[in-house]
């Protein structure tokens, strides 16, 4: 059982022992530390805050515990009840609100959740907001608010159909060219939030939606990260329907894969890439992903005019360098699709209607369309951390091993060869180390990762 806690929020597994796990105390140290970051940032006379959460099982006790908390800081909460990240995110400045929490462990197992915190913008808070927001919770000096001061809470389930609206008015959604498709779509929303989101999305557009795992009670059918080992059953499912293709969420709705009609995944990674495609050839500019995203990405770039930057894992990283570089999409190879011309966080539904759009326009079936890009394959591998390995050191002499490659240390080691490349770096959210390879062959990304841990562990001792 586990409890992180980062810049980006705190994050752990339900029951246990306080301050080793996700517990009611913990939930409601971190809202009130929350609460009184935000009230000592913005120093007003009244705050409002926007709290929505996935289906996972633990996630209405975790909610009544951040909401209470707030009102008891005096501060107004605006309830959206079961909604997607990306909701939220787009909720907080259409609300006018000064904050927001969504309480969603992501695309971790059931057993975890987490408080995932935005700022005013509805983008999450950068590192320095983000430790004083720790060190308040260290010190657990809170002032709670007297009895006339306490905040309301306000229930406002309309956001994912107001969010959707937001998505069929932008300008390179043609709601006209996807209906008109008759595209017929299975959907895996592993029984949470995407469930309820998505079909409504594929309503909207006249896609016929097949529904698979989309009764949001948390019962994850699957382990809910969007890779090809947990996807078999969608993979059946779209080749018996004769379906366009299939369409995979994680439980807070904010990572996006596809299936191709043969029952084939389009890949996490070729997420970005085909929705980049298609903006680009609307609208030149420049791309960001992060350090361990494929190499696809740089090449449809390229293709376009345009630049492609790379930025240190971690969806603020990311949004960070889009804006420094006026990036036009940019994202993550985990399927994370970044679209300013919506709002700066993750979105399937945006990447969703962005991909229909690009295949109603196109002639190509979604296997032909990834056949088309440039073909990279990806092995993605972890070791488990134990306290006594100082990590910081084993990458520090990793680098030094290969010091004579292109080597970038602004995230743990990326050392880029000629014909592939190998990421190490620590995880924000599990205890475990990433070593993510890309090559031109599956066989050959497995080769370089294998070997790379044999690499680590000699360093290490281990």
């Amino acid at each position: 059982m586990t409890l992180i806690k980062s810049i980006s929020g705190i994050r752990g597994t339900i029951g246990g022992a306080t301050g080793d796990n996700l517990t009611p105390i913990d939930a409601v140290k971190f809202a009130a530390a929350y609460g009184a970051w935000l009230k000592n940032d913005r120093n007003k006379e009244t705050y409002r805050v926007v709290v929505g959460r996935d289906a996972r099982i633990s996630g209405a006790m975790i909610q009544e515990l951040v909401m209470n908390t707030l009102i008891g800081m005096g501060i107004h909460v605006i309830d959206l009840g079961l909604s997607t990240t990306p909701t939220v995110e787009i909720a907080v400045p259409m609300e006018h609100a000064d904050g927001g929490i969504i309480l969603t462990a992501s695309h971790n197992p059931k057993q975890w959740n987490a408080l995932k915190l935005l700022n005013s913008k509805g983008e999450f808070l950068n590192g320095i907001e983000g430790e004083k927001i720790l060190q308040y919770a260290e010190n657990q000096n809170f002032l709670f608010a007297e009895v006339d001061d306490l905040g309301k809470i306000t229930k406002n389930d309309a956001y994912i159909d107001l969010h959707i609206d937001e998505v069929l008015d932008l300008d390179l959604v043609d709601v006209d060219a996807i209906k008109a498709a008759k595209f017929k779509v299975v959907v895996d929303g592993v029984n949470s939030t995407g469930g309820i989101a998505i079909p409504r999305l594929l309503d909207r557009l006249g896609v016929i939606p097949v529904e698979l795992y989309c009764e949001p009670n948390g019962q994850f059918p699957h382990n809910p990260e969007p890779l090809k080992e947990h996807l078999g059953d969608i993979c059946k499912l779209v080749v018996k329907e004769k379906a366009d293709f299939g369409i995979v969420v994680d439980p807070d709705v904010d990572r996006l894969a596809f299936i191709d009609e043969t029952g084939e995944m389009f890949g996490e990674e070729y997420t970005l890439v085909a929705c980049a495609d298609y903006v680009l050839s609307e609208t030149k500019g420049n791309t960001v992903s992060n350090l361990s995203s494929s190499r696809a990405l740089r090449d449809i770039t390229r293709k376009h005019g345009g630049t492609y930057h790379a930025s240190a894992v971690g969806e603020v990283n990311v949004v960070q360098l889009m804006k420094d570089t006026n990036a036009v999409i940019g994202g993550e190879g985990n399927g994370g699709i970044i679209y300013p011309a919506s709002h700066y966080g993750r979105d399937s539904l945006v990447g969703t209607a962005l991909f229909l759009t690009h295949l109603a326009k196109g002639t190509m079936t979604v296997s032909e369309l990834k056949a088309s890009y440039p073909q990279y394959f990806m092995s993605k591998q972890k070791i488990q951390l134990t306290p006594e390995l100082d990590v910081d050191a084993l990458l520090d002499a990793m680098a030094k091993k290969y010091a004579n490659e292109d080597i970038s240390t602004i995230d743990g080691v990326k050392i880029d060869f000629e014909h592939h490349w190998v990421h190490l770096r620590k995880s924000n959210t599990e205890p475990i180390i990433r070593i993510y390879t890309e090559a031109g062959t599956q066989e050959e990304a497995t080769r370089v990762a294998d070997a790379m841990i044999e690499d680590i562990k000699e360093v290490a001792g281990l």
